[in-house]
């Protein structure tokens, strides 16, 4: 049975996929041009990664959690940037997109480890 974490992560992992969907439509017929399919490709992904994360035996718990939360952080600042750019005309803050994408990296780095180790529940 999935803890509250994982829950959390689910649903999160399911809004961010829907958000992707959205904004992949957007970008194809609202606002092309606008990065918002770059945006999309990038929150449809890390929602599947974040869906196997969250996963109940997916390598060491503590470590993909980590991986999870830093990559929900991380991709929306990514995507977050690059849709109020679309439709704001300005970002988040500066290097919003570039700490997102760094974030993003590092976050699969992380749960790539998290399968190097015994499996500890915790």
């Amino acid at each position: 049975m999935a803890g509250a974490f994982d829950r959390t992560i689910g649903v999160a992992a399911g809004l961010l996929g829907a958000a992707g969907v959205a904004a992949s439509a957007a970008g194809a017929h609202a606002a092309p041009g606008a990065n918002l399919d770059t945006a999309g490709m990038m929150m449809i992904v890390h929602a599947a990664a974040l869906l196997a994360l969250a996963a109940p035996s997916a390598g060491l718990r503590s470590v993909r959690r980590f991986a999870a939360t830093v990559m929900l952080a991380g991709v929306c600042l990514f995507a977050g940037d690059l849709v109020m750019r679309a439709f704001q005309g300005r970002g988040l803050f500066p290097m919003a997109a570039p700490l997102g994408g760094l974030m993003m990296i590092a976050s699969w780095i992380v749960a790539s480890l998290s399968f190097l180790g015994p499996r500890r529940d915790g």
